[in-house]
């Protein structure tokens, strides 16, 4: 039993290994961004099976070996199974993760990235929310807590986009995805991300091109 630790977390990605085991890439609060293998994850019998999932999220009992981590146990708090019935939902969820993984390294604290993460897809799960809207939140604050943004518009906006800006690098995150803006601010305070994003940002996100593909 030796070398077993546990983490806090949530899965961004899972992938097969071989016939039997799952590779997958946590997002954890204490070792920041790791790969873990789940031996015998694929196997419909394995208790393993349900908390390798994208989006599942609570505690991982991990063997740390010399040069991989291993799944012992899970206790998952949280499945985000009802963004699995909307295809939107999903494909803007798992944009979250890969954004999210981007940043991510290993052997830094993502408490705050975590909780972010999971304030984002429980948005997610609300009907009548701007999902653009907040899809410009997430991206925002997530730059902000990895350092690389500006303290006011990247170009510029009117006062109630400019308010926005602020708001979201300002406020807690419990508050983040709780407002809405005319059309107008709205498209500027947009604007303004993507302009940050490509400033920042030189690589091709895979979910984000289903979005884009399904005209979102």
């Amino acid at each position: 039993m030796d070398n077993l630790i546990t983490v806090t977390g949530m899965v961004l990605q899972s992938s097969p290994v071989g016939e039997k085991d799952l590779r997958l890439v946590l997002l954890t609060a204490e070792r920041g961004r790791i790969t873990v293998f789940a031996r015998g994850a694929k196997n419909p019998k394995s208790p393993l099976i349900a908390g390798s999932r994208p989006f599942s999220f609570g505690q991982f009992r991990l063997h740390e070996g010399r040069t991989a981590y291993s799944v012992r146990e899970m206790k998952i708090q949280r499945y985000f199974e009802e963004l699995t019935k909307d295809l939107e939902a999903v494909c803007l969820a798992s944009y979250y993760c890969e954004f999210a993984a981007y940043y991510g390294r290993e052997g830094i604290d993502e408490r705050e990235q975590i909780n972010l993460l999971y304030a984002a897809l429980t948005a997610l799960g609300r009907e009548g929310f701007d999902r653009q809207l907040m899809r410009g939140v997430y991206e925002l604050r997530t730059m902000m807590i990895h350092g690389e943004y500006s303290d006011t518009p990247y170009r510029p906006c009117g006062p109630d986009a400019s308010y926005a800006w602020n708001y979201v690098l300002t406020s807690s995150t419990g508050r983040l995805f709780s407002f809405r803006l005319a059309d107008e601010p709205r498209a500027e305070f947009l604007g303004a991300v993507a302009a940050l994003k490509e400033y920042y940002i030189d690589w091709t996100f895979k979910s984000l091109g289903v979005l884009e593909s399904m005209g979102f």
